[in-house]
């Protein structure tokens, strides 16, 4: 494999939810060592995509070749493997409530590893003083802000030194402040460490200051692709939409639903208490 060639290659992707489809024969690159932001409206499958690059759900077609892979067909001591070699840094942040931020951080390598405690110790010291909380190693999760939280949830994530980061919206709730600390950790971090980075997002000015490249999701497709300068300049109206936060576009305000006018005149279906 060359550094060029796409280290996540998802090809014909469909899947569903019921009668629900949320992708529609979608086609995804993640290049090795760059930063991906998948973004889109709210519903259009975003997290559900780094759930099946993980193997949590199954596609109803097409393949997701990770790291020349297909996730689809391994088997679960395979997908067990390639799950050790991936991070995931949740939405919530996902810490274990009755340890301490040490404790936190060191639990993969004491689940996944034969390493002795001073080397676990030296290794949990380097990754909490990569996202500035050495000094809070001792705290309780209940001790930390959100920003905290989410900072000593990446220094979990990346203990195991993983091929692949996939960040669930790691900007929703925090302050300005925060925002940026976590903004610059991903992009600092994503190139010391050699990572390859997945960022699911609705923070349009974070994302897309530190992405490589974008792609935008809508309506079970890829409507439209590339770095933040070239969707800031495209002439697509999906493009524009999102990344301009326009209420008028190809994605509608109001829900499907049939004539305002034949609903409210509905006169019948009222009198006995129907629904429409």
């Amino acid at each position: 494999m060359t550094d060029a060639s796409p280290i996540v290659k998802i090809r014909g992707l469909s899947f569903s939810r019921g009668n629900r489809k949320i992708f529609d024969g979608v086609d995804i690159d993640i290049h090795r060592g760059k930063v991906t932001a998948i973004m889109g409206p709210s519903g259009t499958g975003k997290t559900t995509l780094l759930r099946l690059i993980g193997g949590q759900l199954h596609p109803d077609a097409g393949t997701i070749h990770v790291d020349t892979q297909n996730v689809p067909d391994l088997s679960y001591r395979q997908l067990y493997a390639l799950r050790k070699r991936m991070g995931m840094l949740f939405q919530n942040g996902a810490l274990l409530t009755d340890m301490n931020v040490y404790d936190n951080v060191a639990f993969p390598l004491r689940e996944h590893t034969r390493l002795n405690e001073r080397l676990i110790r030296s290794l949990v010291l380097m990754k909490l003083e990569a996202v500035g909380l050495r000094g809070a190693r001792d705290l309780m999760p209940s001790e930390l802000s959100g920003g905290m939280s989410r900072r000593v949830a990446l220094a979990r994530a990346v203990a195991m030194d993983p091929m692949i980061m996939m960040y669930d919206e790691p900007f929703t709730g925090q302050d300005p402040i925060s925002m940026g600390v976590v903004v610059r950790l991903i992009r600092t971090l994503n190139d010391a460490l050699g990572l390859t980075s997945i960022i699911v997002s609705h923070d349009i000015a974070e994302t897309a200051a530190i992405a490589d490249h974008i792609y935008l999701l809508s309506g079970g497709k890829v409507v439209a692709q590339g770095s933040s300068k070239e969707l800031d300049e495209s002439d697509s109206e999906w493009a524009q939409q999102f990344m301009k936060g326009l209420p008028d576009g190809p994605v509608p305000f109001h829900y499907p639903a049939r004539e305002f006018t034949e609903d409210l005149f509905d006169l019948d279906n009222a009198s006995r208490g129907v629904r429409p």
